[in-house]
């Protein structure tokens, strides 16, 4: 028998003063945020491990850079579900049915193709993170609000910089 999302056995029934549909509607969306999150990471760890060319040692470490960063956002956002009295992943199942990031199992994809896809996924982040923003400013949840905040903050850099270094593989550096 199936347990409704709301369902959370006892001993993990953190006490919170959001109402029940409040907690299963931050749940959804964090839940979702941080399969993308792991989605988004081990694609940029597999950029980052096949990246290849004249700028190899610069994207290598930026990509690295920012797959720690991406990294970095999981254990809060899961926390986050778990502060508000929620439920979050518990395996690479759950996260391959939630994630909305597209993973990329080519066996060769070159370096301006990954970074731009890169770039398009964090822009994709960055959107679903406003909108998980607006869910939680309608269940008056301000600490999940800071939290994306700076996320989407580093989200965009993230967007910027691959916007950059996608523009200098192409062929158009001084």
């Amino acid at each position: 028998m199936s347990k409704s999302k709301s369902a959370v056995a006892a001993d993990l029934d953190t006490p919170t003063d959001l109402p029940q549909q409040s907690v299963d509607k931050i749940s959804v969306a964090l839940n979702t945020l941080l399969a993308d999150a792991f989605a988004l990471y081990l694609k940029t760890k597999n950029f980052h491990w096949h990246i290849s060319g004249r700028h190899f040692r610069d994207y290598h470490l930026m990509l690295d850079e920012q797959s720690d960063q991406i990294f970095a956002t999981t254990d809060q956002l899961a926390e986050r579900v778990r502060k508000v009295g929620g439920v979050t992943l518990k395996s690479i199942g759950q996260i391959a049915k939630l994630q909305t990031i597209k993973d990329n199992d080519e066996d060769y994809v070159p370096p301006r193709e990954m970074l731009r896809e890169l770039m398009n996924d964090n822009k994709k982040m960055a959107a679903a993170m406003r909108k998980a923003h607006e869910i939680v400013d309608d269940c008056k949840d301000a600490a999940t609000a800071g939290l994306l905040e700076n996320f989407i903050d580093e989200t965009e850099r993230r967007t910027w910089f691959l916007f950059e270094a996608s523009r200098q593989e192409g062929g158009n550096e001084e």
